[in-house]
């Protein structure tokens, strides 16, 4: 298993923060030539949660916020991250090397 080159944490942020946050990791991450970017995203709600609750909206948001992103292109890949990385509350984006 790779260790991540950078961790973004976007626990605790609104859905506007967290993607502004993301948006700027990811250049910086790609200016660096980073290559596995460890991204935080809170863990998901769980399934016998009956309260309404917004949990997991930024978890849930990323994936389109990634293929609209102005670097999807340079996005290989998007993983699961190990237990050890932060498992069901984490996602590992994997960047491609700079053509």
């Amino acid at each position: 298993m790779m260790s991540p080159d950078v961790t973004l944490d976007l626990h605790g942020h609104t859905l506007g923060s967290a993607h502004a946050l993301l948006d700027q990791g990811l250049d910086r991450a790609l200016a660096r030539g980073d290559r596995l970017l460890l991204l935080v995203t809170g863990k998901p709600p769980r399934p016998e949660s009956e309260r309404p609750h917004t949990r997991g909206a930024i978890r849930a948001a990323v994936a389109d916020w990634l293929a609209a992103s102005r670097f999807a292109d340079r996005i290989a890949a998007v993983r699961g991250a190990h237990p050890r990385h932060g498992g069901a509350g984490a996602l590992y984006i994997v960047l491609r090397k700079k053509a």
